[in-house]
C-alpha cells in the first residue's frame, strides 16, 4: 500500500513537472519578433544598400530615403540598430530563415511574394519604367524593346516584370528581347546602359527618374511597363504585430507630412502613400 502510494505521488510530481515544463515552453514559443525586439533592446534589419537614393553607402555609411524612415522608427523604438548590409537576392529567403528581424529596403509589391511576405503600407511608387541613353531614337515607346538587349537586376521585381512584358509583347505579334542580361545590383545595370552594353534598362521609376536627372543629357525616361504599382518592407508572415507597427509609423511620416520632406530630399518630387488598396488580392 506504501509503494502504491508512493507511485501515484511520484506520478502526480512527474505530471506537474511536465505540465510546467510544456506551460514555460509555449510561453518561449510564443514571444513574437516585435515582443523580442523590446525585451532584448536590440533589432536587426536586411537592407540591400545598393538602391539609391533608397539606401546606399556614402562616407562608408548606409544613407538614403529608406534610412531616414528606418531611423525615425528605430527613435520610437529606442532599441539599438544593426543593419546589415547584403546582396538582394539574400534578402527574402534570409528574413524568412530568421537571419534578421524585417526587412529595411524597398521589396516591389507582386502577387506571389504578398502571399509569401507581410507587407507595410508602401513607401513609394514601385512602378516598372524603361530607361535608355539619351537621343536614341531607335526606343521611343516600350514596345521598341522588341528585338533590343534590355537589362536588369536579378531577381527583383524588375526581372519579373521585364519578363512579363516581353511575354505581353509576344501576345502582340511582336519579337521578344535580343537578350535579357541580368545583374547583381541596378547600379550594374546602369553603367551597362551608359556603356552600350545593353540597349535599356528597367528598374522601378522612383530610381530612374533620379539617375535620369543626375545625369541629363546621358539618360532618359521612355515609359512603363507595368500598372501602377508600390514598394515597401516585409516582415515574415508571423509577425504581423511587427508589419503593423511598421506600417502605424510610415503613415505617421505621411500623416505629419514628414515624408514629403524625405521624398523632396532624395528624389526631388512626392509620391502618394495610400493606406489601403495597394495589395493583390489573396495577400497576408
Amino acid at each position: 500500500m506504501k509503494n502504491l502510494l508512493n507511485n501515484k505521488l511520484l506520478s502526480f510530481f512527474c505530471l506537474i513537472l511536465l505540465s510546467s515544463i510544456s506551460f514555460i515552453g509555449l510561453n518561449v514559443q510564443a514571444e513574437t519578433t516585435f515582443e523580442k525586439i523590446k525585451r532584448t533592446g536590440k533589432v536587426t534589419v536586411g537592407t540591400e544598400a545598393a538602391f539609391p537614393p533608397f539606401e546606399f553607402v556614402e562616407d562608408g555609411k548606409i544613407v538614403g530615403y529608406g534610412k531616414d524612415i528606418l531611423d525615425y522608427i528605430i527613435a520610437d523604438l529606442g532599441v539599438e540598430l544593426n543593419q546589415l548590409d547584403l546582396p538582394w537576392q539574400g534578402i527574402l529567403p534570409g528574413v524568412l530563415a530568421g537571419k534578421f528581424d524585417f526587412v529595411a529596403t524597398s521589396v516591389s509589391i507582386r502577387p506571389k511574394r504578398a502571399k509569401t511576405y507581410a507587407f507595410t503600407v508602401p513607401i513609394a511608387e514601385g512602378t516598372n519604367w524603361v530607361m535608355k541613353r539619351d537621343g536614341d531614337s531607335s526606343i521611343m515607346s516600350p514596345d521598341d524593346l522588341s528585338g533590343k538587349v534590355v537589362c536588369t537586376q536579378l531577381a527583383s521585381g524588375s526581372e519579373q516584370a521585364t519578363k512579363e512584358w516581353e511575354e505581353d509583347m509576344k501576345s502582340r505579334g511582336l519579337k521578344g528581347y535580343k537578350e535579357l542580361k541580368l545583374f547583381t545590383a541596378h547600379p550594374e545595370a546602369t553603367l551597362a546602359l551608359a556603356n552600350g552594353t545593353c540597349d535599356a534598362q528597367t528598374q522601378t521609376v522612383p530610381n530612374l527618374a533620379v539617375v535620369a536627372k543626375k545625369q541629363k543629357g546621358v539618360f532618359e525616361l521612355v515609359g512603363p511597363i507595368t500598372d501602377k504599382t508600390y514598394m515597401a518592407w516585409v516582415t515574415r508572415p508571423e509577425d504581423t504585430d511587427l508589419r503593423d507597427y511598421l506600417s502605424s509609423k510610415i503613415l505617421e511620416l505621411r500623416d505629419s507630412g514628414k515624408i514629403d520632406e524625405f521624398q523632396d530630399k532624395w528624389f526631388g518630387f512626392r509620391m502618394a502613400i495610400p493606406s489601403e488598396g495597394h495589395l493583390p488580392e489573396g495577400s497576408l
